[in-house]
């Protein structure tokens, strides 16, 4: 595994052990396969922070840990390290602990290694628990700030959440849909209950279809983790329970898998709403599969998170705290370049 970088820099990157590095580099026996992939990512991600570096600065290095579909983590990453440029000379590095389904015990595991090793900041997409609570407050009482982003943990000890205001995104979903249908009942598809910033979309979806639309059904799934061999069963299945589902808001992704199900079972689909630009939603746009994406900026959350962070280190007031992102609505006919 040739590379020129130091064995410690290599372990920060990747959240390991020098001792455990050094095993993986020097291909000893008694490596995990996944531990192998994580060195490898490692390097390749300082290779790119080495070729994009400029002039030498001050060198802050953070965690950006997220339970989401890899179809999310690509845009976020890609957000993060594009948007770290712009802050040069200061040296900003992001270490990314992506995984589509992570159990309780191995998030919390995750960030307590992290609290341990050390770190600038935790950028964290969880679940709302009380365990992931405490290990956000622990985060904070060994000086490590942490931020969410996309769904929120209010109890907890975090410096700030950046992203849209989830309430008002489920909300203009209904009236997107509200006011194209007339009749039947929508399919609202959530990846996990477990996060705070789904339910609050379910909630503001909810509470306006009801109060403008009340002649009209909802049907909600759950559980499908913005996957889509899961989702896509899920939705074949509420399909073949029900007739009258017509429209779709999705919440937690899957989209090509939910368009799919309807293409299977020979339905029509009268309105669909999701969420984010990430590649699979503006292909569905461009065939019209789609008709409304609710978008908002991942770049200008990452550089409000970035600068954040430094009025943090800096001892800066944290009163003016990331502003809530700006909601587009992206149709088949005003994709951003």
């Amino acid at each position: 595994m040739a590379h020129d970088f130091l064995i410690k820099d290599i372990a920060f990157q990747a959240g390991l052990s020098p001792a455990t590095v050094d095993r993986v580099i020097n291909g000893r026996s008694g490596v995990r396969r996944q531990t192998v992939a994580r060195v490898e990512a490692a390097i390749l991600e300082l290779r790119q922070q080495e070729n994009s570096s400029a002039a030498p600065g001050r060198s802050y290095a953070f965690d950006v840990v997220m339970e989401t579909p890899d179809r999310f983590s690509s845009a976020v990453r890609a957000a993060f390290e594009s948007e770290a440029a712009s802050f040069r000379p200061v040296s900003l590095r992001s270490r990314f602990h992506f995984s589509e389904q992570l159990r309780e015990y191995d998030m919390i595991a995750l960030l307590n290694k992290i609290r341990l090793r050390g770190s600038h900041g935790v950028v964290l997409k969880a679940a709302d628990t009380p365990a992931v609570t405490e290990a956000v407050d622990l985060l904070y009482a060994a000086g490590i700030p942490v931020i969410t982003l996309v769904t929120d943990l209010p109890h907890s000890r975090r410096i700030a959440y950046a992203g849209s205001d989830n309430r008002a995104a489920g909300e203009t979903a209904a009236f997107l849909i509200g006011s194209k249908i007339e009749r039947g009942d929508v399919l609202v598809t959530l990846s996990s209950s477990r996060f705070r910033g789904e339910e609050e979309r379910e909630i503001g979806f909810r509470r306006l279809f009801r109060e403008r639309w009340p002649s009209l059904g909802i049907v909600e799934l759950s559980e499908g983790y913005g996957r889509d061999r899961t989702t896509g069963e899920q939705v074949h299945r509420a399909l073949a329970a029900n007739p009258s589902i017509n429209s779709v808001y999705s919440i937690g992704g899957g989209n090509r898998a939910i368009v799919d199900a309807f293409r299977d079972a020979g339905r029509q689909i009268a309105c669909f709403v999701g969420h984010d630009l990430d590649q699979d939603n503006i292909d569905l746009l461009r065939q019209e599969s789609i008709h409304f994406v609710l978008h908002h900026n991942l770049n200008s959350d990452a550089a409000s998170v970035f600068r954040t962070f430094l009025k943090a280190r800096h001892g800066g007031p944290l009163s003016a705290a990331p502003a809530l992102s700006a909601l587009a609505i992206i149709t088949p006919f005003n994709i951003p370049p």
